[in-house]
């Protein structure tokens, strides 16, 4: 704990003097992660000014991991960062009230190398699965309920199942150590610009699990308090963080803005990487994305019980920020 501590601490102190400059504007600090992608979209906010033509400024506040980025958010040292909808339903059933902004709906996915005899989820059986994450991860909740509805088949039980983080995972499918792996989407984006093929997309099984849309199951949370207390700030980012996804999907000199943050090794791996960020863009109604995020919250809460999903049984009614929630 002191050590995360002191990188939260660490990467808070380069945002002070920024916020001492303008204490006459709002801010919002949003921690981010060295390989974030809200990196990419905070750079974007910045360059282009999106931040103080909305009246605000953004305060990229740089953080280790993802531990300390919790502690940041839960303490208050930041107000808001990226993170999993089935937490930001948690902690609101747990009494500690969030609000999420749909941030991106692509999840990922099984991949396999391009010439596996891998060829469906049945012929996972007997195979060697590695799982970014742990038997907890919502992707693999969502993997197991589709192969047992579609392959008829237990993959904890039917395959040799690894868990790892998302970078282990990786390398060891790269060197062979693993049939397929369950990886992030930058992870997945990267191996399929080495000739690597997804067997399955998390967006797939959404759809196979009967939900008609692409679900976005990360977004930008806030804490309650923070909407109550700074509401037009929080409603300006939002606004911002729209503005930077559309000059992202509609201006092909904004990802000069971020091309240096995303470490695309080729041009191969930067097509890979603007492809499928700009595939995860939201652009349904809040209403939507509630109605089918209730369907697959019931789904993993089937699957991972109360050790996942705490003591709800439902989304809290609120979790959606709509920019009435203040």
């Amino acid at each position: 704990m002191l050590s995360r501590r002191a990188m939260l601490a660490g990467g808070l102190l380069g945002g002070l003097g920024l916020r001492a400059a303008r204490a006459d504007v709002p801010t919002i600090r949003l921690g981010s992660l060295p390989f974030g992608t809200s990196t990419w979209e905070a750079a974007v906010i910045k360059a282009r000014g999106l931040d103080t033509a909305n009246g605000f400024e953004l305060d990229a506040v740089k953080l280790a991991g993802n531990d300390a980025a919790r502690i940041g958010f839960i303490g208050g040292q930041v107000d808001t960062i990226i993170g999993d909808l089935l937490w930001a339903a948690r902690l609101g059933n747990d009494g500690q009230a969030v609000r999420f902004i749909p941030y991106s709906t692509t999840e990922g996915g099984v991949m396999v190398p391009g010439d596996s005899p891998v060829k469906s989820l049945k012929d996972l059986a007997g195979k060697r699965l590695g799982v970014a994450g742990g038997p907890l991860d919502k992707n693999w909740l969502l993997l197991r309920a589709q192969a047992k509805d579609a392959a008829g088949i237990d993959l904890e039980q039917a395959a040799e199942i690894a868990y790892g983080a998302p970078p282990l995972i990786t390398l060891k499918l790269e060197q062979g150590a693993l049939d397929a792996a369950l990886t992030y989407w930058t992870y997945s984006a990267r191996l399929k610009a080495k000739g690597y093929r997804q067997l399955v997309g998390a967006e797939d099984i959404m759809h196979a699990l009967g939900v008609p849309g692409d679900v976005a199951l990360i977004g930008y949370l806030f804490q309650d308090a923070t909407v109550k207390e700074k509401p037009a700030a929080v409603a300006a980012f939002a606004r911002a963080s729209r503005a930077a996804k559309d000059m992202l999907a509609s201006d092909p000199s904004t990802w000069q803005i971020v091309r240096p943050l995303m470490a695309a090794e080729d041009e191969a791996t930067f097509e890979a990487l603007k492809h499928d960020f700009l595939a995860g863009i939201p652009r349904r109604s809040i209403a939507e994305e509630r109605a089918d995020a209730e369907k697959l919250y019931a789904v993993m809460a089937r699957l991972g019980g109360s050790r996942l999903v705490g003591k709800g049984d439902a989304l809290p009614p609120d979790l959606y920020y709509t920019g009435r929630n203040g």
